[in-house]
C-alpha cells in the first residue's frame, strides 16, 4: 500500500485547532464538500448525516455540507481532507484507484450487480480498504452504494460496432477501460460539468446509473439509456486522520453513530430510487432498455478482463476481497 507522507502544516494546525476547540468545550464548525448536486440523494443525506452530528454531539461539531462542487471541485475534495483544508468530506472511492488500485474493489464489473451482494463485497473489502484508507491520512465514516451503472448514448448502439469515436465521459480508470475497449475515447469529465460537456459536444456518451442522467436532466442531450447494472460504485464519507485523533472518545462515538444511521439510510434510499431514475429518463422522451445479447455478451468480456487486471495491480489483498466475498 502506498503512504500517504505529505501531511502539511495546514492539517497539523486544523487538528491543534480541533483538539483546543474539544478541549474548551466549543463547537467546531466543519465545511463538508460534495461534488454532487444539493438534489442528488447523496448530498440530501449528507445534510441528514450533519444534522445528526450536530443532535448528537450536543452542538459540539457543526458541519456545514457545500455540495455541486460549490466549494472544492470534485476531484480536488480527497486532497483537501488530506491536507486539512477541510476536515470533512465525501467523494467516490473509486476515483482514487490510479492512487491507490484497492480503491476501485467496487468498480468490478459484473462482480456484484445487486445491492445485496455490494453489501457483501463492501464488508468483505471494509477492513482492508479501511487500513488503506488509513495510509492516505483518512478515516472513512460511511459509504453509500449508487444505483447499477448502465450506459447513456444519442443513438441506438447494438454492438461496439456502434460505439466506434464516441466521445466518452469517464469519472474513473473503470469507465476510461470500459470507453477504450469499446474503441470510444474517454474525456475525464466531473458531474458538475456534465451537462455543459453534453451541450458543447465535449462527451456524448457516458456511463452512470440513472441518478445522474436524471439529476442533470440529459435528456436534453441524449436519447438512449441500457441497464447493463455493470456495478453499485460507493460513495464515501472521510474525515482527516488528525481532526479524527483530536476528537475525544463521546465525540468519535456520536459522530460515528450518525455515520452508520445514515449509511444505512442512505443505501436505502439509493435502492428506492433505483426504478424512479428509469421511469423519469423514459417520461421525459429517452428510450430505456436492457442492453442487447450482442452488446452485454461484449461487456461482460471485457469486464472479466478488467477485473484480472485489478487483481494484478491490487494483488493478495485485492485477491482476498474476492475470496471472501465469494466464500459468503
Amino acid at each position: 500500500m502506498t503512504t500517504f507522507l505529505n501531511t502539511t502544516c495546514t492539517a497539523i494546525g486544523v487538528a491543534m485547532i480541533a483538539t483546543a476547540a474539544a478541549a474548551d468545550g466549543h463547537a467546531q464548525a466543519w465545511d463538508m464538500p460534495m461534488a454532487y448536486a444539493a438534489t442528488n440523494f447523496h448530498s440530501e443525506q449528507g445534510v441528514i448525516f450533519a444534522d445528526k452530528v450536530r443532535e448528537y454531539t450536543d452542538g459540539a461539531i457543526d458541519i456545514t455540507v457545500h455540495a455541486g462542487g460549490s466549494l472544492f471541485n470534485g476531484g480536488d475534495i480527497k486532497r483537501a481532507v488530506q491536507t486539512g483544508q477541510v476536515p470533512i468530506g465525501e467523494r467516490f472511492m473509486s476515483a482514487h484507484a490510479n492512487e491507490a488500485p484497492l480503491l476501485g474493489w467496487d468498480n468490478l464489473p459484473f462482480i456484484a450487480t445487486t445491492y445485496e451482494d455490494n453489501e457483501r463485497l463492501w464488508q468483505a473489502a471494509r477492513d482492508t480498504v479501511n487500513a488503506q484508507l488509513a495510509d492516505l491520512n483518512l478515516v472513512a465514516l460511511y459509504t453509500c452504494p449508487w444505483p447499477g451503472q448502465g450506459f447513456y448514448f444519442n443513438k441506438e448502439v447494438k454492438s461496439s460496432a456502434d460505439t466506434q469515436g464516441i466521445k466518452f465521459r469517464s469519472y474513473n480508470s473503470a469507465t476510461a477501460t470500459f470507453a477504450e475497449e469499446l474503441g470510444m475515447i474517454p474525456v475525464q469529465i466531473e458531474a458538475a460539468e456534465l451537462s455543459q460537456a453534453l451541450a458543447t459536444g465535449v462527451a456524448s456518451a457516458f456511463i452512470s446509473s440513472g441518478s445522474t442522467g436524471y439529476d442533470r436532466k440529459v435528456w436534453e442531450h441524449l436519447s438512449h439509456y441500457y441497464k447493463v447494472n455493470a456495478w453499485l460504485p460507493r460513495n464515501y464519507v472521510m474525515v482527516n486522520t488528525q481532526v479524527w485523533d483530536g476528537l475525544d472518545v463521546d465525540t468519535q462515538t456520536a459522530i460515528q453513530r450518525a455515520a452508520d444511521e445514515t449509511g444505512a439510510s442512505c443505501a436505502a434510499k439509493s435502492a428506492d430510487l433505483a426504478n424512479f431514475y428509469f421511469e423519469e429518463l423514459a417520461k421525459n422522451g429517452m428510450k430505456v432498455e436492457d442492453a442487447g445479447p450482442e452488446f452485454l455478451a461484449e461487456l461482460e468480456a471485457i469486464g472479466a478482463k478488467m477485473t484480472a487486471e485489478w487483481l494484478a495491480t491490487a494483488g493478495s489483498d485485492g485477491q482476498a476481497i474476492l475470496d471472501a466475498y465469494n466464500a459468503n
